[in-house]
């Protein structure tokens, strides 16, 4: 179940970006973030949260998104094939 999820660009972008410890995450920030609305969001930080990947704090009217340990995890192994992609099609204008 969880393949055919991460195999879509906004889920993948969404764990990655909560992984940016530089800020708080809540739906509407993390929506603006990857470029969705915020149903979508929503629909996938449910998703995660239902997968054990997050949490979600209620604070006044707001939601907080925090990652789990299997999260985070997950979270960095995105980040690092994230990078890896970046520098693949960097470097395909640059024949040796």
């Amino acid at each position: 179940m969880l393949e055919g999820f991460f195999f879509n660009r906004k889920p993948v972008y969404a764990l990655a970006s909560l992984a940016k410890k530089d800020r708080i995450w809540y739906a509407s920030m993390l929506a603006k973030e990857i470029d969705c609305t915020y149903p979508h969001i929503v629909n996938i930080v449910n998703t995660l949260e239902n997968a054990g990947l997050v949490t979600t704090e209620g604070q006044g009217r707001i939601k907080i998104i925090r990652l789990t340990a299997n999260g985070e995890d997950l979270a960095h192994d995105f980040e690092n094939i994230l990078r890896r992609i970046e520098r693949i099609e960097k470097g395909k204008g640059q024949k040796k």
